[in-house]
């Protein structure tokens, strides 16, 4: 798979200048000394942020391997292990270790490099986010945890992992849903596009039984968008959706079509008000800082700082 975009500005300095995009099938780079150990010695980043991996695409890796040998080493750092033996800890290539015990390999090429908690984590995310190696909701809580454990901003986040300050937040609010329509996704029963559509619906209860209808009925995301729309987004219950009304023509209308066409457009709640002089005001709903940055940055067309 191709790589999505470079790496963040806050990674590059991790890794040496030259080193190859695609860890499956770059040559080595001969700037950078590598050494073979014991594949019993490699143990698991515990900051890997992947969950899953496709059984299909491991077992093709282990052939390549068996053919091939590990082309590009794992990259991991030095440590002891709790019996007192020097153990290397899995920074990147998770899924090359898994092909390489696989194939029954006894020893693997390394690279290794020191690095804090806070980069073991980072570097993690880059690898699986630039190969698309992750789901959506994976992508969220590895950022959460960015966000969290190691106190940086929604901002700090998109430059190293190189996405866009909203693209970030869009797939935090994911973590919004409830548990079972999370689950829903990340099994790829609906997608990414599902999730965000039913983030319309202000009520978890309200996501969850529209999620139910998704499902039974096969709903697209263009239909679920429709649907939520239908159902007054944050305003009604899924139980009753909004039927038109007979006065369609009239001031009120106008003003609900207003009302919805700027709701679409900002991807949140807004109230207009009108009276008959035609002034009147119109409210712009949030429900936190990122989302309220989200909604700026809609109407501004720019990074909000």
């Amino acid at each position: 798979m191709a790589r999505k975009g470079g790496l963040g500005r806050g990674l590059s300095a991790l890794i040496p200048d030259g080193a190859p995009g695609d860890p499956e099938t770059a040559p080595r780079d001969e700037r950078v000394p590598a050494t073979d150990v014991a594949i019993e010695d490699v143990v698991p980043n515990p900051q890997q942020p992947r969950t899953f991996i496709d059984p299909e695409r491991l077992a093709e890796l282990a052939e390549s391997i068996k053919q091939y040998g590990v082309i590009q080493p794992l990259l991991v750092t030095e440590e002891l292990g709790q019996d007192g033996r020097t153990v290397y800890q899995l920074i990147a290539g998770e899924r090359r270790l898994r092909a390489a015990k696989a194939a029954g390999l006894a020893r693997v090429p390394v690279t290794i490099r020191q690095t804090t908690p806070q980069e073991l984590l980072e570097i993690a995310i880059v690898e699986n986010v630039q190969r698309a190696d992750l789901n959506p909701l994976e992508e969220a809580v590895a950022y959460q945890r960015l966000i969290e454990e190691f106190h940086l901003t929604q901002a700090q986040v998109a430059e190293r992992v190189s996405k866009s300050r909203v693209a970030i937040a869009n797939t935090l609010r994911l973590m919004d849903l409830p548990v079972e329509v999370r689950a829903s996704i990340t099994g790829g029963e609906i997608s990414e596009g599902h999730g965000r559509a039913l983030l319309g619906l202000a009520a978890q209860a309200d996501r969850l039984v529209a999620w139910e209808r998704v499902v039974a009925e096969g709903l697209n995301v263009r239909q679920t968008e429709r649907m939520v729309r239908e159902w007054g987004g944050t305003e009604a219950k899924p139980s009753k959706p909004r039927q038109p009304k007979p006065e369609a023509r009239g001031p009120a209308a106008v003003t609900q079509g207003f009302e919805e066409a700027v709701q679409r457009a900002l991807g949140t709640k807004v109230t207009l008000k009108r009276n008959q002089t035609g002034r009147g005001s119109l409210t712009i709903h949030f429900y936190s800082d990122e989302e309220l940055t989200g909604v700026l940055e809609r109407i501004l067309g720019e990074d909000v700082l």
